[in-house]
C-alpha cells in the first residue's frame, strides 16, 4: 500500500482546520502509514462465508412502550408560570418588527 505523504497529511489537517508542524506531519505521515498498512492485511482475509453485520454482537434496545397519559391540569401548571395571558404561557418575542 501507498504510505501517506506529509503533504497529504498536511492537506487532511487543513480541511480538518487543524494547525499541525512539521514534525507533526512527519509523525502522522508515518503513524497513519501504519495503520492504512494494517487494515489493508484485512483484505487479504477470505470474508466468503462471513455473513455482512453492522455489529459483532446482537443488540436489542429495551425501551417501555409508549403510552398515553394524562398531562398535568392546567391550573396547576400555571402555578409556575411568571406570565400567562388567556390560558396560556406567555413568552417574550424573538423577533421584532
Amino acid at each position: 500500500m501507498a504510505k501517506l505523504t506529509v503533504d497529504e497529511v498536511k492537506h487532511v489537517a487543513n480541511l480538518a482546520r487543524l494547525a499541525i508542524t512539521e514534525a507533526e506531519a512527519e509523525k502522522f505521515a508515518e503513524q497513519l502509514g501504519a495503520i492504512t498498512d494494517f487494515a489493508a492485511q484485512l483484505n487479504e482475509l477470505d470474508t466468503t462465508n462471513v455473513e455482512p453485520t453492522t455489529h459483532v454482537i446482537p443488540l436489542v434496545n429495551v425501551l417501555r412502550e409508549d403510552v398515553a397519559a394524562e398531562g398535568l391540569p392546567r391550573d396547576l401548571m400555571m402555578k409556575n408560570v411568571k406570565e400567562q395571558q388567556d390560558g396560556l404561557v406567555k413568552v417574550p418575542p424573538i423577533m421584532n418588527d
